[in-house]
Order: structure tokens, then C-alpha cells, then sequence
């Protein structure tokens, strides 16, 4: 099994950067990111970098928008080129194909999050007096943690919404509702019981940035299951070939 994921990973990542069409796009962009959360973002913080939590926490999941693309074109893509059939007509089993596209994304999002912490790390010892400076154990591995489980939310949310759909575009779009609804989700709120959204006001409000991690990893990880268990059950070989 672990043969058949990585024969995936190494197809999904070819493909990514030595495609005349992306290769260079997907550098590109990676670069950018790295120069944002690892160069200007520490240096527009500070020391405060180190000794705010939130702070890094808020700007750890945006590596996750560079594996938007991948895995809306994972399927969708793969049917627009008329590969599908080729690769489903490979040995590989389906459940290596499905988590070999979610694996591949997820890997070059979260890597791509690890990188911009430690160059953030370097870019503020370099630049600032009186260090070594490094982040709190706990407060790295919250970051890469939250991370990690937001970047498999979105990579599973994206090959879902790239099974069925007949073209990246659009899956893409599909995603994008997805991902609006997620984010007017905490909005909803207003529309509780007042007694009810009072008591996860006061509940919220006496957490400490501890607590809150704790309390949104949960989410993620009921999440990250939930929509995993349903990509699997979506993942049919014989309907993607009939589609």
C-alpha cells in the first residue's frame, strides 16, 4: 500500500512542477509564499512573532491555498486530459489513487507551511539583536498542527469536489461555495438562541489560546474524518469511468 501512495505522490508532483502549463506557476507561487510568511510577515511582527501565538497560528493555514489548484484538477483534470481511464485502468486500488491525490497535496501544502516557520525563524534571528529566539514548544506544535489538519480539510473538501465534476474549472467552483460556507459559518452564530449563543460566547471567552486550539483541532479532526469517510465512499472506479 504504502508502494502504490508514493508511486501516486511522485506522479502528482511531476506532473505539478514539470508541466510546461504549471511548472512554472507553481514555483512561482511557492516562492511568493515563502517570501511572505518567512521574510516580510516576521519582519512587519517582530519579536511579538515568537511571544503571539495567534498570530502565527492565522498565517500557518494560508499555505493551503497552493494545493487549491492541485486537487481540484486531481480528477477533473486528470478527465479533461482523457487520462482518467489510464490511470484507473492501472493496478494501483482505489483506495491508493484516492489518498495518493489527497497525500500529495496535503505534503506540498503542510511542507510548504513547515519551510515559511523555520525561515521565519532565521529571517528574525538574522535580523533582530539578542537571540537565539525560537517559538515555545507547544506554540510550534500547535502551529503544525492546526496547519496539518486544515490543509487535509481542504485537500479532501477539493478531490470531493473534483470526483464528479466534468471539467478543474469546474471543481474549482465548487470548492469556492464550499469554502465561502465554511467561512460564514462562525457568522451563524447571531441566528442561535439568544441564551444559547450567550453561553458559547462566555464559554469562548473564558478559553486561553490553549483552550482555543484544543477546541478548533477537535473541529478539524471530527472534520477531517468526516469528509475523508465520504471521498471514500464517493470514490467508485467503475462510476468515474462511466461518468
Amino acid at each position: 500500500m504504502w508502494h502504490d501512495l508514493q508511486t501516486m505522490i511522485w506522479k502528482e508532483w511531476k506532473e505539478l512542477f514539470t508541466s510546461r502549463s504549471t511548472g512554472r506557476g507553481t514555483l512561482l507561487s511557492t516562492l511568493i509564499i515563502l517570501f511572505v510568511l518567512g521574510v516580510f510577515m516576521p519582519l512587519q511582527v517582530g519579536e511579538e512573532w515568537f511571544t503571539q501565538p495567534l498570530t502565527v497560528v492565522v498565517w500557518a493555514w494560508m499555505p493551503i491555498f497552493l494545493t487549491l489548484g492541485m486537487v481540484t484538477d486531481s480528477f477533473a483534470g486528470e478527465r479533461e486530459r482523457h487520462t482518467l481511464e489510464t490511470l484507473l485502468a492501472t493496478r494501483l486500488p482505489d483506495l491508493a489513487i484516492l489518498l495518493g491525490k489527497i497525500l500529495s497535496a496535503v505534503l506540498y501544502g503542510w511542507g510548504i507551511a513547515i519551510l515559511s516557520l523555520l525561515l521565519a525563524a532565521l529571517t528574525l534571528n538574522l535580523s533582530l539583536k539578542g537571540g537565539p529566539y525560537f517559538y515555545a514548544p507547544e506554540f510550534f506544535a500547535a502551529a503544525l498542527g492546526f496547519s496539518l489538519l486544515s490543509t487535509v480539510l481542504f485537500a479532501a473538501l477539493g478531490v470531493l469536489s473534483s470526483l464528479r465534476a466534468a471539467t478543474a474549472r469546474q471543481a474549482y467552483q465548487r470548492l469556492s461555495l464550499i469554502l465561502l460556507g465554511l467561512y460564514f459559518l462562525p457568522f451563524m452564530i447571531q441566528f442561535l438562541p439568544t441564551d444559547l449563543r450567550a453561553r458559547i460566547l462566555e464559554a469562548l471567552m473564558g478559553l486561553d489560546w490553549r483552550g482555543m486550539m484544543l477546541a478548533l483541532g477537535g473541529v478539524l479532526v471530527v472534520l477531517d474524518v468526516g469528509v475523508l469517510g465520504v471521498c471514500v465512499r464517493r470514490f467508485q472506479r467503475s462510476r468515474l469511468l462511466l461518468d
